[in-house]
């Protein structure tokens, strides 16, 4: 069941008993200040958090989990992992069960995403057809900066309506869309740790094909890269490269229309007493319902309430 909360603290021993995998030790004197956001999603869990102080932590990672942290402030000083420098843009790799210290200079904010091995495994099978893995200490990695800046706005994105609006994210719909697109673009930017031949032209000829009949099996529903690529049998690659080839476009981009489509739809045919645009924009998996009405407006050429009433 997806859940999330969001916690200021005046007393750091306050946030440390809440954020149990770490053991924080300050080191300045001055006001202390912190926020931690904290969303478990499906399979996807995920933190956020701002402290205000310099520090010293003691992080033991979960059983099972691979866990990933990174800066969410590209204007922030670095902090170091076991010594070495983590900078904006980059992401700290931690296997399962491994503990690691991380200490600053200055206060900081910073980010965590996290699978489970077996998540992880098959999200690498789907969407960069290889494995995944962690090695047993833990690495830093530079993600394409573009793939980056996507991660980072999708977790600030998560964040936001936690704080604003959490039924919003709990919503099966919302919840499942935004962790399908955090463990995609999650997924991309680890590629790098990716063991194994990669073989991006199999079957090529009936990529489309599978990837239609697929669409066709679920006429009606909200669907996403990481559960195409895996039951259609085909990396993530592959399936852009097709459709750039095919549709002139991106997977996400098309699958973003269709989404748009269903919810056009469903607007067109409902009662406009018995059910609002805001039940029908999160039925279809948008939770930002303003971003939502305003790239209606310029896709459609009307609003969705206007949809709605006609």
């Amino acid at each position: 069941m997806p859940s999330s909360t969001v916690q200021s603290f005046a007393d750091p021993w306050e946030f440390q008993a809440t954020f149990r995998a770490a053991k924080v030790h300050f080191t300045a004197a001055g006001k202390y200040q912190s926020k931690l956001t904290r969303i478990n999603m499906h399979r996807l869990w995920m933190h956020r958090a701002a402290i205000s102080l310099p520090f010293v932590a003691h992080v033991a990672e979960q059983k099972d989990r691979v866990g990933i942290h990174f800066l969410t402030n590209e204007h922030q000083m670095p902090i170091w992992q076991n010594g070495r420098e983590l900078r904006p843009g980059m992401i700290a790799v931690s296997p399962p069960d491994t503990e690691h210290y991380c200490r600053t200079s200055t206060g900081v904010c910073w980010g965590s995403m996290s699978l489970s091995l077996a998540d992880l495994a098959a999200a690498g099978r789907a969407l960069v057809d290889c494995e995944l893995t962690a090695s047993a200490v833990t690495g830093l990695i530079q993600p394409p900066p573009h793939l980056m800046t996507r991660l980072l706005n999708l977790q600030e994105a998560a964040g936001r309506l936690a704080a604003a609006a959490p039924d919003i994210l709990e919503h099966p719909e919302v919840c499942r869309a935004m962790e399908q697109e955090l463990v995609h673009v999650m997924v991309r930017c680890l590629e790098d740790l990716a063991i194994g031949p990669k073989n991006y032209s199999h079957q090529r000829g009936s990529v489309m094909r599978r990837f239609e009949h697929f669409l066709e099996e679920h006429p009606d529903s909200a669907v996403y890269m990481p559960e195409i690529c895996a039951a259609i049998g085909v990396s993530g690659r592959t399936l852009r490269d097709q459709c750039g080839e095919h549709l002139g476009m991106s997977p996400h981009k098309y699958l973003w229309l269709r989404r748009m489509n269903l919810a056009r739809k469903a607007l067109a045919l409902a009662d406009p007493t018995a059910t609002t645009v805001t039940t029908i924009a999160l039925d279809h998996g948008f939770g930002e319902l303003g971003r939502f009405a305003v790239q209606y407006r310029a896709l459609f050429g009307e609003s969705p309430s206007a949809t709605l009433r006609s």
